[in-house]
């Protein structure tokens, strides 16, 4: 099979002649500028010094190369955006380095400030005129949101405050995706996964705006989950014109770039901690399931495109509504979480999700375990969720800094394997 034939088969739960391997598709599948750096110097690939791209600077992920696909494998690519959380274009590199020393490039956008504890200070849109929204804390490998939230005057509080980053695709950003997703689909075979935005309902990663420089509305994330529950009705007014928007956006976007992307990333919103959801079943049906079913729905009657929820943490109980809401993608499967056994979501779910990502635990295995630890797992994983397709092998979330490079060439060697 070529890469899109492996994933689109995937997606289908019909069985590949492999699974298929995601690195780098999009901001939660990824990996660590650092480790990144590492893995191409074990591997040979470049001299030593030879700094890697950032380009997701939020979380400082590093762009994987085409090299390095062809290397490990890697069967999909990511249609992604033209600016990053903080608002500046991936354009423009300049030279840099992370604390612990990594060579990077970052777009020239990328202008921090040293505060007297060492930490980093980043500001929207790369403008030091205003607030900064970033902080990377002395010895840190990536940035924190600083909240920016102004009084909140309940009698003047309006949806549209919180909708400012929510408005009708420009011109300019339509010809971007649909000239990008053409090149992808030209240099190689590889199936895409597009990461559009405007359709991640409550992403707390989002509601502080990193990229505004004068965000308005509720953008403190403790405010905004307490909105949720206490502003019931002004968070849900904002779903529903953001819904509006959003769809309409999808509308003109199938129009210019039709089928050439496999799958859309439509929200990124966690539901999840370690032990259960933080959110019930009920409240889930209340106020996100309407518009995660409006977007699916239309994605499915208008596109041959599949749907991809990313969701940390113990999901157990919220997936047969999130199934019943369209979503075809479950990422990044938390199977070191509560309730989340892998052999348990196959039996489940496993004619109805395709797993993308559960190949490894992050937190755990794959920074602290031994190389043969690593394989182990990697192996159990690929057995298990692997059997009939619907599996898109990643690991559970980005691959973090200060990860030892055997067990990185460990985990790419056993899905090799």
């Amino acid at each position: 099979m070529t890469s899109r034939e492996r994933l689109q088969a995937a997606l289908s739960h019909r069985q590949p002649d492999r699974v298929p391997l995601d690195l780098g598709a999009s901001a939660v599948t990824g990996i660590h500028a650092s480790s990144l750096y590492r893995l191409r110097q074990a591997l040979e690939m470049d001299a030593p010094g030879t700094p890697v791209k950032v380009n997701e600077p939020y979380q400082m992920l590093g762009e994987v190369e085409p090299d390095l696909m062809d290397t490990l494998g890697v069967d999909v690519v990511g249609l992604l955006g033209p600016r990053t959380m903080f608002g500046f274009a991936n354009e423009g590199w300049k030279e840099w380095r992370l604390f612990d020393g990594t060579p990077v490039l970052v777009p020239e956008g990328f202008n921090t400030d040293p505060e007297p504890d060492g930490s980093l200070l980043m500001y929207p849109e790369g403008d030091k005129s205003v607030p900064p929204s970033g902080r990377m804390p002395a010895g840190g490998f990536y940035f924190d949101s600083i909240p920016r939230q102004e009084p909140i005057d309940e009698d003047k509080l309006d949806p549209e405050d919180n909708l400012e980053e929510f408005e009708p695709i420009s011109d300019e950003d339509l010809e971007y995706f649909a000239n990008e997703a053409a090149r992808l689909r030209r240099e190689s075979d590889r199936g895409i996964l597009a990461s559009f935005g405007g359709t991640a309902f409550g992403d707390i990663a989002l509601v502080p705006a990193p990229w505004l420089k004068h965000p308005k509305g509720i953008r403190d994330v403790a405010e905004w989950y307490m909105s949720t529950a206490m502003r019931r009705d002004y968070v849900y007014k904002i779903f529903e014109r953001q819904c509006e928007i959003g769809v309409a956006n999808l509308e003109r976007l199938h129009a210019h770039i039709g089928d050439a992307v496999d799958a859309v990333f439509v929200t990124g919103t966690d539901f999840g901690m370690q032990q259960g959801p933080f959110i019930s079943p009920a409240a889930y049906r209340d106020l996100f399931m309407p518009f995660h079913r409006a977007v699916n729905d239309w994605v499915h009657q208008h596109t041959t495109w599949k749907t991809f929820i990313h969701s940390c943490g113990s999901l157990q109980p919220l997936l047969p509504d999130m199934i019943a809401a369209g979503f075809d993608i479950l990422n990044p499967v938390q199977c070191s979480a509560y309730d989340m056994d892998p052999r348990d979501l196959k039996a489940r779910y496993g004619d109805q999700l395709t797993f993308w990502g559960g190949g490894v635990d992050t937190q755990n295995t794959l920074p602290f375990g031994s190389p043969a630890e690593v394989r182990a797992e990697v192996r159990e994983r690929i057995e298990v969720l692997g059997q009939g397709g619907g599996f898109v092998f990643n690991t559970v979330h980005n691959i973090q800094a200060n990860v030892p490079v055997e067990n990185l060439l460990a985990l790419f060697e056993a899905v090799r394997q």
